[in-house]
């Protein structure tokens, strides 16, 4: 493949970001500009002379412009193998003349649609010239060179300039699949707009999920896997993935899980008390709300401090200069927060490793939305757990029913168990977490673990007894047996909160009215796998 020389060039975008830049630089190799509606205008006010598609094809423009570049002379232009004899014969027969340059980007529908615009101007923004001239041009990209982006507008002017006004077909070819990818990611917008917001569908024949590569990462979970992040396209999407990294060496695959996990729990208490999360493989291992975040993050460090060592931390508060001190005396991996002050920031920078991620507003709990999962052969996919429960749906089962503070503690330990990887057992006491199991074979033993890491951290601390004391305790499912009730009981649990459902529900609920506990049941499960 040879270098083609750029000698007419077709121009139409609805960003006009750098036009009047690369319109001039074309112009200056005796390019012919040829142009639509308000692209042709804004090349005309930066003083080039450009020709009407509507001269072109010899047609006007129409239908409110539905209908300008759909012609044989536009798609005849970009399609025409110039090497075939047929073709340049046909080419010649209707006065079709080849175009050598597509620069395109499409009408703005995402945007359109983030905006919270009517039905049918979001129907108006769907483009259809625009990418119908894409694909011609990527398909014959053996001859014709296309532009979708206007960040390599700096790349087509330098690969002219080095080329005396001719592309390479190397970069022809990139740009090629650039170009499909566009229009690929486009097509994938609309669609999932027509499934989900138009149809109201959960579930589409086709799933279409426009993604675009963020970044590639050092490796994955392990250093022999390859790994890159990849956000949605959609505009207004909010999250770990959108955090903008403000100091600390390149963020892992695990860095990301985990601080996607710490985010998750926190925006739970996103118009809380002062709240900290520490997470260690994608689980909670101390949360608690103060006055304070530092009393906040002392109290969740307590919680496990040997698994705290490494850990990644989420605020639902700006970080301040008293708090980042408090993180920076162990090793820390990640902190997530909405903002930090100065002062937090000074801290942190004495630590060069530490992930600082300014996340900006938390997201919303309770928002809709999907979770993927991959498996051999296929992809699973569900509603996201955003399920959540309130004082008025939890039903009394036991004699007695739980005093104010119990039910606080109730939620509270609930709201956690939410988070932690099944069999979930969580302990805690006036907003603090005493104590988290997470993923056992069995709930019995991730009751026991639980209140094991509250002894150590008892005795650790010089306290006089654990927290689990007086504590309230949450099963993320129910108790199939009384066991895991009674090793709650050992602990030092006074008030349960679990969904019920269970076979052996009578036996569980006789176990806890002879050990004198209040029990609730929220009659919704939150496994997590």
């Amino acid at each position: 493949m040879t270098d083609v020389a750029i000698k007419r060039a077709l121009l139409s975008v609805s960003d006009k970001t750098g036009l009047s830049e690369l319109g001039a630089v074309l112009a200056r190799h005796g390019v012919e500009l040829v142009s639509t509606g308000g692209t042709a205008k804004a090349l005309r006010e930066a003083g080039l002379e450009v020709r009407d598609i509507s001269d072109l094809t010899g047609f006007p423009e129409m239908m409110d412009g539905r209908v300008k570049t759909l012609h044989p002379k536009v798609h005849g232009g970009l399609l025409a193998v110039r090497d075939n004899d047929e073709h340049v014969a046909a080419m010649r027969e209707h006065e079709i003349g080849a175009i050598d340059l597509v620069v395109v980007n499409l009408y703005p529908f995402a945007a359109t649609v983030a905006r919270g615009a009517e039905r049918d101007e979001i129907i108006e923004n769907i483009d259809i010239g625009g990418p119908s001239m894409v694909r011609s041009a990527a398909k014959n990209h053996a001859s014709v060179t296309i532009v979708t982006d206007p960040a390599d507008y700096a790349r087509l002017i330098a690969e002219m300039e080095s080329k005396g006004g001719a592309t390479s077909y190397e970069f022809r070819r990139l740009c090629a699949a650039k170009a499909y990818a566009a229009t690929a990611e486009y097509d994938a917008m609309i669609a999932s707009w027509f499934a989900f917001a138009d149809q109201g569908e959960m579930f589409p024949a086709s799933l279409p999920v426009p993604l675009r590569l963020a970044n590639t990462l050092r490796y994955g979970e392990n250093p022999h896997q390859s790994a890159a992040l990849y956000v949605p396209a959609v505009i207004g999407t909010r999250g770990i993935g959108q955090a903008t990294q403000v100091q600390g060496k390149e963020l892992s695959y695990n860095n990301l899980n985990d601080a996607d996990a710490a985010l998750g729990l926190v925006a739970e208490f996103r118009d809380g008390p002062p709240t900290v999360v520490i997470v260690k493989h994608a689980n909670p291992c101390g949360v608690a709300t103060g006055e304070t975040l530092i009393e906040a993050y002392k109290n969740a460090f307590e919680c496990d401090s040997v698994s705290a060592f490494g850990g990644i931390i989420a605020v639902n508060r700006p970080l301040d200069g008293a708090t980042a001190e408090a993180i920076s005396e162990i090793f820390t991996e990640v902190v997530a927060a909405p903002d930090a002050d100065d002062a937090a920031r000074a801290v942190f920078a004495k630590k060069k490793n530490l992930r600082l991620l300014l996340t900006g507003d938390l997201p919303d709990a309770a928002r809709p939305g999907l979770d993927m999962k991959t498996i051999a052969g296929g992809v699973l996919v569900q509603s996201r757990d955003n399920g959540r429960i309130s004082r008025a749906d939890l039903k009394v089962v036991t004699k007695r029913a739980p005093t104010e503070r119990e039910l606080a503690d109730c939620l509270f330990a609930w709201t956690i168990a939410k988070h932690v990887k099944s069999n979930a057992i969580v302990y805690a006491k006036d907003g603090v977490s005493a104590g988290i199991g997470a993923g056992q074979m069995n709930r019995r033993d991730s009751a026991r673990i639980a209140a094991i890491k509250a002894r150590e951290a008892a005795e650790s601390f010089g306290w006089s007894e654990p927290r689990t004391i007086g504590s309230a305790v949450a099963s993320d499912a129910f108790f199939p047996f009384p066991d895991g009730l009674l090793a709650a009981v050992e602990a030092g649990a006074t008030a349960v909160i679990q969904p019920g459902g269970s076979l052996n529900d009578d036996k569980v609920i006789a176990a806890a009215d002879e050990a004198g506990l209040a029990m609730v049941f929220t009659g919704m499960r939150h496994f997590r796998h």
